[in-house]
């Protein structure tokens, strides 16, 4: 016989009587992949047309579509780590939630970044706030994590989830902390890390796939 599908449930206090309620996975996960895309939205609105018709022109907003690849990426790394996320996790609550809200809003800043890093290429400041606002989405992305896990510690696709990307997390943010001192130094040094650890994420922990794979086989 197959399991019964689990229905998480939320528990609210209202003087003495506990009311309860369901607390669908999908609205979490729809609300946030509507924001993320309009992030990337935003961003590539900010990248102007070439002002003329010849390579020189060209060459003018390269610049601007360098900075938004990259954030593209990032942006993409976290819909997709977010989803696999999600997809582990069997509930989500008011904690969580306001940890996604969290993530979100400094999700939300990278387009400014984006666009500030791509007019001054070679600014040392903008290089590093640009590095600052990736740390603060890293921090921002594990208080979720563990956000998540804390409603469901026994569930073992979620501990592998959240403890698959702890290792990476910690590299991460070390690189951050060490590019941001090294765009006061040499800006195109701490570009250059921002890209390492963007391809340190591109792919997602396979071992949560596979648990993921082996529970729907049973």
């Amino acid at each position: 016989m197959g399991r019964a599908p689990y229905r998480p449930l939320g528990v609210l206090a209202i003087g003495r009587r506990v009311v309860s309620w369901r607390v669908p996975k999908g609205r979490l996960e729809a609300f946030s992949d509507g924001v993320l895309a309009v992030i990337i939205t935003i961003m590539v609105l900010e990248i102007r047309p070439p002002a003329g018709a010849d390579f020189a022109a060209l060459r003018g907003v390269a610049p601007a579509v360098v900075d938004y690849a990259l954030s593209f990426a990032y942006v993409g790394i976290y819909w997709n780590n977010h989803h696999h996320l999600l997809h582990a996790s069997r509930r989500v609550g008011g904690r969580a939630m306001w940890a996604n809200l969290h993530l979100l809003f400094w999700l939300s800043l990278v387009p400014i970044a984006t666009a500030w890093t791509a007019a001054h290429p070679e600014a040392p400041l903008p290089t590093a706030v640009y590095g600052g606002l990736l740390f603060l989405c890293g921090g921002a992305f594990v208080i979720f994590a563990k956000a998540m896990e804390s409603l469901d510690p026994s569930h073992l696709p979620l501990r592998e989830a959240v403890a698959g990307s702890a290792l990476k997390g910690t590299l991460s943010q070390a690189l951050y902390v060490a590019a941001l001192a090294l765009a006061f130094v040499r800006p195109w040094i701490a570009q250059v890390i921002y890209v390492v650890i963007a391809l340190l994420w591109v792919i997602p922990d396979p071992r949560i796939e596979r648990r993921l794979s082996a529970e729907g086989r049973e």
